[in-house]
C-alpha cells in the first residue's frame, strides 16, 4: 500500500498539492496568531496589554476554527472525489482497512509536509503582524515576537491532526461500500450523508439553539458580549457545514428556478451538474459559507451593539447640552454650578465619575463604575430605565443599582468599599434595567471621595443656547448639543474598531479566500472527463466554458445564501436578547460588506475555473486532433445551450 500511495501522490498532485496549500496556510495563519498572543502575553499589565490579549486571542479563535473548517472540508472533498479509483482498488481485491490506511498514509504525508511549511511560513510572518500592529497604535512599543515554542507545537499538531480527522471520516464511508456500489456512486453522490454526519450536524444545530434559548432565559446580556458573538456563529457555520449535502439540493433549486425556465439547455445542466455533485458544491460552498457568515455575525453584531448603546444613551440622557472638558467643578454638588444659575429654565446635573468594590455573595469583591450625581438634579434631568423603587429617594444612604447586581431587591443593604477604601453599606432606593450594561450605579457625592465632575447635562429650551454656551466658556469647556455627544461618545465605528476587524477578519478571510482558489483548481482538474463529455455531445469550447463557469458561481451562491442564513440567526438572537433588556434598537445588517465578500469570492470563482478549464479543453482538443489527423476548424455544429 506504500508503494501504491506514492504513486498515488505523483498521479494526482494537483489534488494534493492543493490539500497542501490548505493546510500550510491554514498552520501558518494559527502560527502566526498564536506567536501573537504569545509575546502579548509577556508584556507588562496594562489597559493597552489587556485590548491587546482580548484581540489577539478573537483573533487567534476565529482563524483556528476557520483553518480547521477550511482544512477538514479540503481533505473530505478530496478523498470523495477519489471514490472512482477506490472503487477499482477494491475491485482488485484491496479490504477496505488497506483503503483506509492508504487514504491515511497519504492524508499524514501531505499533513506532515503542510505542517511543517506552515510553520516556517507562520514564523516568518508573526513579526510582520507585530510590527503592523505596533505602527498602527493597536500595540506597546515594545510589543515584539519571542521564541516560545508551543504556538508552533499547537499549531503544527493541530493541522495534522484535523487533516488525518478530515480523510479518516471520507475513507471510512468509502472503505464500507462494495466494489460495485462505489463504481455506480463515482458518477453521483446518491447518499452523501452517513448517520455520523447526521448526528453531528443535528447535534451542533440543537447545541446553537439551545445556547441561545439557554441565555435568553437565563441572562441575555452576554449574548451581547464580543466573546459571546464571535464563537457563536462558529457552531452554526460548522452544522451548516456538516448538513451541506442536505442543505444544496433544494438552495440550487430554489437558485436555478428562474435561469432553468430562461434558456433551453443550460440552465438544466448547471442545475443537474450541481445536484449530482454534491459532495463537489459542498466543497466550493464552504469557504463562502465561512467567509460571508463571519463577516455578516462580526460585523453585524458589533454595528447593532453598538447602535444598541446608543439609543439606550439617547433614551437616558434628558438633557439639551452637555458640557464637557475644560475647568469643570471638582464636586457633583449643585452648590459648585454657579455658573450656570443665570441659564434660564434651567436644569442642570454635573456627574463625576467614581469606582465602587462590591461584596457579593458574601465573599467575591467585584468591582464598578459609579456615577456621583445630585439626587435632585438627577431626577430632573436624567431618564434611568428604573424598573422598581424610586430614584428621588437617593440619599447619603443610598444607592441605585441595576438588575445584573447579585443583590438589586429595593431595600437591600449593600457593603461595599468607595474609591479611597473606606467601608460602607448602602441601601438600595431604586432598580434600573440591565439593557447594554452601561446603566451603571448612581450615588450622591459625599460616597464619591476625590471624584471630578466628568461632564455636566443641562436641560434647558433652545432658546437658551447662548447661555448655556457662555457659561461653558466660563468654565473653559465646550458645549455639545445632545446628539453631537452621543455622536462623540458612541461612534458608529472608530479607527481602533475597524484596525481590529482588520487584524481578526483580514486574514482570516484572505486564507479562506485562497482556500476558495485552491478548492476549486481541484474540482476544475477532477472534472477533465466531464468537460471532454459535454464537448463530444456537440457543446463548443466556449459552451462548455460557461456551463463550467456557471456551475462554480452557483456553489458560490449557495454558501452565499447559506452563509446570509446563518447571519440571520445570529443576528436573530441578539435582536431577540435586546427585547428582553428592553432595549429598542434595529438589527443593522452589513450588506456592503458582505455584498463585498460576495462578490471577491464570484471572481475568484469565475477566474479558477476558466483558466485550468480552458488549459484541459485545449489540452484534450490538440491531442485528439492530432492523433486524428483532424484539421482545425471542421465538426459538426455545436447545438445550441
Amino acid at each position: 500500500m506504500l508503494k501504491i500511495a506514492l504513486r498515488s501522490l505523483r498521479r494526482r498532485w494537483m489534488t494534493q498539492v492543493g490539500t497542501f496549500v490548505a493546510v500550510a496556510l491554514g498552520v501558518a495563519l494559527m502560527t502566526v496568531m498564536g506567536l501573537g498572543l504569545a509575546a502579548s502575553a509577556a508584556l507588562p499589565a496594562g489597559a493597552e496589554v489587556v485590548g491587546l490579549n482580548s484581540m489577539l486571542g478573537t483573533a487567534g479563535g476565529v482563524s483556528s476554527f476557520v483553518a480547521a473548517f477550511v482544512v477538514a472540508s479540503t481533505f473530505s472533498y478530496a478523498v470523495a472525489a477519489r471514490r472512482r479509483e477506490l472503487g477499482l482498488l477494491r475491485l482488485a481485491g484491496s479490504t477496505p482497512g488497506q483503503l483506509r490506511r492508504l487514504v491515511m498514509t497519504e492524508a499524514a504525508a501531505v499533513g506532515l509536509a503542510g505542517s511543517a511549511a506552515g510553520i516556517v511560513l507562520g514564523r516568518a510572518g508573526a513579526p510582520l503582524m507585530a510590527r503592523w500592529t505596533v505602527t498602527q497604535g493597536l500595540a506597546p512599543a515594545g510589543y515584539a515576537i519571542g521564541d516560545q515554542a508551543w504556538p508552533l507545537h499547537t499549531a503544527f499538531w493541530t493541522g495534522l491532526l484535523v487533516a488525518l480527522s478530515g480523510a479518516y471520516a471520507a475513507s471510512r464511508r468509502a472503505g464500507r461500500v462494495g466494489p460495485l456500489e462505489a463504481l455506480r456512486e463515482a458518477v453521483t453522490d446518491e447518499r452523501p450523508m452517513t448517520p455520523g454526519r447526521w448526528a453531528a450536524g443535528g447535534g451542533l444545530l440543537l447545541c446553537a439553539v439551545a445556547f441561545v434559548a439557554w441565555r435568553l432565559g437565563s441572562d441575555p446580556g452576554s449574548l451581547l458580549k464580543r466573546k459571546t458573538y464571535t464563537w457563536q456563529p462558529m457552531l452554526l457555520i460548522s452544522a451548516c457545514g456538516m448538513l451541506a449535502p442536505v442543505l444544496v439540493r433544494p438552495v440550487v433549486r430554489l437558485l436555478m428556478w428562474v435561469p432553468v425556465r430562461l434558456t433551453s439547455y443550460a440552465g438544466r445542466v448547471v442545475r443537474a451538474n450541481a445536484a449530482a455533485g454534491i459532495r463537489r458544491t459542498a466543497a466550493v460552498a464552504a469557504p463562502v459559507l465561512v467567509m460571508v457568515a463571519l463577516t455578516g455575525s462580526l460585523l453585524g453584531a458589533a454595528s447593532t451593539v453598538t447602535g444598541a448603546k446608543t439609543a439606550e444613551a439617547r433614551a437616558r440622557t434628558g438633557a439639551d447640552y452637555v458640557l464637557t472638558g475644560g475647568r469643570l467643578p471638582h464636586s457633583a454638588d449643585l452648590a459648585d454650578l454657579a455658573d450656570l444659575a443665570g441659564v434660564p429654565a434651567a436644569r442642570v446635573l454635573a456627574v463625576a465619575d467614581t469606582r465602587l468594590t462590591v461584596l457579593e455573595e458574601g465573599f467575591v469583591k467585584v468591582p464598578t463604575e459609579a456615577s456621583a450625581v445630585d439626587p435632585a438634579a438627577l431626577a430632573e434631568v436624567s431618564r434611568l430605565p428604573v424598573v422598581a423603587g424610586s430614584v428621588a429617594d437617593l440619599d447619603d444612604g443610598g444607592i441605585i443599582v441595576t438588575e445584573e447586581w447579585w443583590q438589586h431587591r429595593v431595600g437591600d443593604s449593600v457593603p461595599l468599599w468607595r474609591a479611597d477604601g473606606t467601608a460602607a453599606r448602602l441601601r438600595i432606593v431604586a432598580v434600573m434595567r440591565t439593557g447594554t450594561g452601561d446603566n451603571g450605579a448612581y450615588v450622591t457625592p459625599r460616597n464619591a471621595p476625590g471624584a471630578e465632575v466628568s461632564r455636566i447635562e443641562v436641560r434647558a429650551p433652545a432658546s437658551a443656547a447662548p447661555a448655556v454656551r457662555a457659561a461653558a466658556a466660563r468654565y473653559g469647556a465646550t458645549a455639545h448639543t445632545k446628539e453631537e455627544w452621543l455622536t462623540a461618545t458612541h461612534p458608529r465605528t472608530n479607527r481602533f474598531t475597524v484596525l481590529g476587524y482588520v487584524l481578526v477578519l483580514g486574514l482570516t478571510l484572505v486564507y479562506t479566500a485562497i482556500a476558495l482558489a485552491n478548492t476549486l483548481l481541484m474540482a476544475t482538474s477532477d472534472r477533465v472527463g466531464d468537460l471532454r463529455l459535454l464537448r463530444l455531445a456537440g457543446a463548443t469550447r466556449g459552451q462548455v466554458l460557461a456551463v463550467t463557469t456557471a456551475e462554480s458561481l452557483l456553489a458560490v451562491a449557495v454558501g452565499t445564501v447559506l452563509g446570509t442564513a446563518v447571519t440571520a440567526v445570529n443576528l436573530a438572537g441578539l435582536r431577540a436578547a435586546l427585547a428582553v433588556l428592553g432595549v429598542d434598537a434595529p438589527v443593522v445588517v452589513p450588506w456592503l460588506a458582505m455584498g463585498a465578500v460576495a462578490g471577491v469570492c464570484a471572481a475568484l470563482a469565475a477566474l479558477c475555473t476558466l483558466l485550468p478549464a480552458a488549459r484541459a479543453l485545449r489540452r484534450r482538443t490538440g491531442r485528439r486532433r492530432a492523433r486524428s489527423g483532424e484539421a482545425p476548424g471542421i465538426g459538426a455544429e455545436p447545438a445550441s445551450l
